[in-house]
């Protein structure tokens, strides 16, 4: 399949610097460019290989100012990488309906009680259990379990593999891949006299609202009481680990790898990095950002709040104390010094 700089440039609004008849088939990476494909910088960084590219035509910021001759043609926009995921979803909708899964595929199991919506798609070995609600053109790949009374939205796609245990609620134009667990029982156990631990029943469920997307392989207990809730528009990665009762607030994103404690509130647009690990009963502000690797272990008040390391603490000021700890070896170093020409002059004296 083929465009010209001159559609591609409709699709994003972009004004076009060069040949608008300049053809496209593919899409690479800037720096491993070839002639017929298109690429994008947003990273400044990536700009120097603006000049050693070969491919066709390049999707670049407004504010780009060349240093050079290009032989690229340039499609100019406000945001590139915006304008690069814009094309990239228009691509994807193209391949969607060109590429249709529809029906109810065999072998499969739906329960006489399930609720089938119009226009679904229920892929072979998928087991729709009782009382189960499946939304208007919801597309669920093989393999998945979806368990009784379980309600999944409109438009919303559970990838092969999913397991969703019973009560849950998905919402509508929820994206889970492969393999992610959600509804298991969340991690109660009460420590007994004699050193034993008795189960905590987990009588609560999963609440995921509209516009969630949720990696592979990443889990969410059900809650003991009440719900794990996942608001609305949050993004989670891989690999993550959310436990029960935690409440993910509304256009949250969360990397690969975090691990989330049990009845924490995190608020609206928070961005946490890989492997953060977050203690219970925690409430984080609206707005918080916690770089990768870091340990959260106190309530975060503030809004906006940048946080770094493990215990983490504000992000500026565990910047300049990991600039000092680098220098220990040579200030330790001076000290001794000081130490000798102090212990000279006493003997001197």
């Amino acid at each position: 399949m083929q465009f010209t700089a001159a559609q591609i440039a409709l699709f994003i609004n972009a004004r076009i610097e060069g040949n608008p008849e300049a053809a496209i088939s593919d899409i690479s990476k800037i720096e491993e460019g070839r002639p017929g494909t298109l690429s994008f910088i947003a990273n400044p960084k990536y700009e120097h290989y603006l000049y050693t590219t070969s491919s066709s035509v390049i999707i670049v910021n407004d504010a780009l100012q060349l240093e050079q001759p290009v032989s690229a043609t340039l499609l100019r926009v406000p945001d590139a990488y915006t304008a690069f995921a814009t094309l990239l979803d228009k691509y994807n909708e193209f391949m969607a309906m060109n590429n249709q899964h529809t029906g109810i595929e065999q072998p499969s199991f739906i329960h006489e009680t399930a609720t089938i919506g119009k226009d679904v798609y229920i892929g072979a070995f998928a087991y729709i259990g009782k009382n189960a609600r499946i939304g208007d053109n919801a597309r669920i790949f093989p393999g998945a379990y979806i368990g009784n009374q379980v309600s999944i939205g409109n438009s919303t796609v559970i990838h092969a593999g999913v397991k969703v245990y019973q009560d849950c609620k998905i919402g509508a134009q929820v994206i889970v891949h492969a393999g992610t667990v959600i509804g298991a029982d969340g991690f109660g156990f009460a420590p007994q006299a004699d050193g034993s631990y008795k189960k905590v029943p987990q009588l609560g469920n999963v609440v995921i609202e509209d516009h969630v997307e949720i990696g592979a392989n990443t889990t969410i207990d059900r809650a003991t009481i009440g719900a794990t809730l996942i608001r609305k528009g949050a993004k989670l990665d891989n690999l993550i680990q959310v436990a029960h009762n935690v409440e993910i607030g509304e256009g949250t994103v969360i990397a690969a790898q975090t691990g989330i404690s049990g009845s924490t509130k995190i608020g609206r647009h928070c961005m946490i990095g890989g492997q953060v690990g977050i203690v219970g009963h925690l409430q984080i502000a609206d707005g918080t950002r916690i770089n990768a690797q870091s340990g959260l272990s106190k309530s975060v008040t503030t809004p906006g709040t940048a946080l770094n390391g493990s215990p983490a603490y504000e992000y500026k000021s565990s910047l300049k104390s990991q600039a000092i700890f680098r220098n220990l070896p040579e200030l330790l170093n001076r000290l001794q010094e000081l130490e000798r020409k102090i212990g000279d002059l006493s003997k001197d004296g």
